[in-house]
């Protein structure tokens, strides 16, 4: 088959729809335990079966028909995340199809070739990317990406379908196979990604539906999938807490006069402030959201500022979480770890570190006593150490031990820089009192400073500082100043410098360029060749660099 018609279209998406819905379960096993929202394949599936209930409304297979259906359809029923970016590749995908039939009227049915189907599968890839608000490799964005290249590679050379989505199928199982590779958390479950798995099986439905074939099996075996004793799927030695603890998701419709595009993406910036794991996609007919919030109603109430809201579904993670380690068996750590940061190259190095909750605060943004014991509650373990990281945030730890029913242990941490250095010391295997003594002489060994500008003018340690002026401070006073963050880094790491200093860290912050980053970083190696100089994305705000020497 050289050429698509419209009914090939509509067959092709009933068979990846029937394909995944018969191993939506096999997909959910490869969610990573206790990721709370592991249904990916449920999502996925339900998400294409509401673009078959929509293709069922219309007897018409004019392909802008067809493609209208399936676009409208998929943004109606996406459900989850994985539903949502899915609903954007095919939406993509579809506008492709259909401007290119726009485009040539005359051979309307006859001219969607491979070639077109590939240049439609890029432009899903390019919407599904921005639908996502942190988008991470090693997801099921990377296998259509890959895919999506292969395609073009090849849409020149093989003119017919068969062979072409043969082709392009295995480049998705080349790179859903090194998935683990690009994301810690399904190398330590030992899985590829549900997603990427999940897309691969709704291209394989694809060509079934042209080859007339439904008797297609997937062989799972290779996907790495652990099995337990009651016959479930689960991966082993993951992340503990939960930081937002209600999966939301919503359709808002019937959109108000006053609603613009411009207030679709006010939403979804203020559902990013609100949690994580956001999509927010659609136009002023329809927009479908999820996130991952501690407050539901609020996205409620702000979804409401826009237009009707339908489909509304909340799910209690927390819940699901215990109900899986019940159902597991997985018993109580003995010992955990919470640091306190803000900046996500920050707080990703802290769950590197094997921290199993994050809270996100630090300067200018303390967490109070009970936000802090909230975070113990949420993680599944009966002895706790907390790293403050801020001096102002040490007392509000110490209240947290009285609110909750387990033994917390804070670890009087200054700065990042002496979280980090103390985390590094973690022994699960030692005991209390030998992890306790660890940490604190790990902080002993630590000189913590940082760059900021000052937030109003002052005379401090013979500095006349002005407002806004750069400055580099330590713990107890400011040690330099100057016009921009690179100089007064340098002037700070010279005033903290000491002959026992042998490592100098880094972490730059939101407001500064990588390049500009990487320029302190060779000015310091060649002042200090004796000295490794560790550069890292620290993406915080408020202070251009934190700087450590040990």
């Amino acid at each position: 088959m050289k050429t698509l018609s419209g009914n090939n279209i509509r067959k092709m998406l009933l068979c990846g729809y029937g394909l995944l819905d018969k191993n939506k379960e096999a997909v959910d096993a490869l969610n990573v335990f206790p990721v709370p929202d592991g249904d990916t394949g449920i999502n996925m599936a339900l998400t294409l079966k509401s673009v078959v209930k929509e293709l069922d409304i219309t007897t018409s297979n004019d392909i802008k028909t067809v493609c209208e259906c399936i676009s409208r359809g998929a943004l109606k029923g996406a459900r989850g995340n994985s539903g949502v970016i899915l609903s954007q590749i095919l939406k993509g995908m579809m506008d492709g199809i259909a401007g290119h039939v726009a485009r040539d009227a005359k051979n309307a049915s006859t001219t969607i070739t491979p070639a077109v189907f590939a240049s439609a599968m890029e432009k899903g890839t390019q919407i599904a990317y921005k639908a996502v608000t942190v988008p991470k490799e090693g997801t099921m964005l990377t296998v259509i990406r890959v895919m999506t290249e292969e395609s073009k590679k090849i849409a020149g050379k093989i003119t017919e379908f068969e062979p072409f989505l043969l082709k392009v199928i295995g480049k998705g199982e080349e790179i859903l196979a090194k998935t683990p590779d690009m994301l810690p958390v399904l190398k330590k479950a030992g899985v590829v990604d549900a997603g990427g798995r999940g897309v691969i099986i709704m291209f394989a439905g694809f060509l079934a539906a042209l080859n007339g074939d439904d008797s297609v099996s997937i062989d799972f075996a290779k996907d790495g999938v652990l099995k337990n004793e009651d016959g479930g799927h689960m991966a082993m030695d993951s992340a503990d807490g939960i930081e937002f603890a209600y999966c939301t998701q919503f359709v808002i419709t019937n959109m108000y006069k006053t609603t613009t595009t411009a207030s679709i993406e006010s939403l979804r910036e203020k559902l990013c402030r609100m949690g994580d794991s956001v999509a927010c996609v659609g136009d002023l007919k329809l927009v479908n959201a999820h996130v991952h919030t501690n407050s539901p109603g609020e996205a409620l109430t702000l979804a409401l500022n826009l237009g009707e809201v339908t489909e509304v579904a909340i799910s209690n993670m927390l819940e699901q979480n215990r109900e899986l380690r019940a159902k597991n068996k997985i018993e109580e750590k003995d010992q955990s770890m919470i640091a306190i940061a803000v900046g996500d190259g920050i707080v990703n190095v802290f769950k590197d570190l094997g921290c199993d909750f994050i809270i996100r605060g630090g300067q200018t943004m303390n967490p109070s006593a009970e936000d802090i014991a909230e975070a113990c509650r949420r993680v599944y373990a009966k002895n706790i150490f907390i790293f403050p990281n801020n001096k102002n945030i040490i007392l509000a730890a110490k209240h947290a031990s009285a609110l909750v029913d387990k033994n917390i242990i804070v670890i009087p941490t200054k700065s990042i820089n002496e979280g980090i250095s103390a985390c590094i010391m973690f022994n699960g295997e030692a005991s209390i009192e030998e992890n306790t003594e660890q940490f604190l002489a790990a902080i002993q060994g630590v000189k913590s400073g940082a760059v900021t500008w000052a937030s109003k003018n002052t005379t401090m340690n013979r500095f006349e500082i002005k407002e806004g002026e750069i400055i580099g401070i330590d713990d107890k006073s400011i040690l330099a100043k100057g016009k921009t963050p690179n100089e007064v880094a340098l002037k700070l790491v010279e005033k903290m410098m000491d002959g026992d200093s042998v490592n100098v860290t880094l972490f730059y912050g939101s407001d500064v360029r990588e390049k500009d980053a990487m320029l302190l970083q060779d000015k310091l190696n060649a002042k200090y060749p004796n000295c490794e100089i560790n550069l890292i994305m620290g993406g915080q705000p408020v202070y251009y660099y934190l700087v450590s020497l040990e």
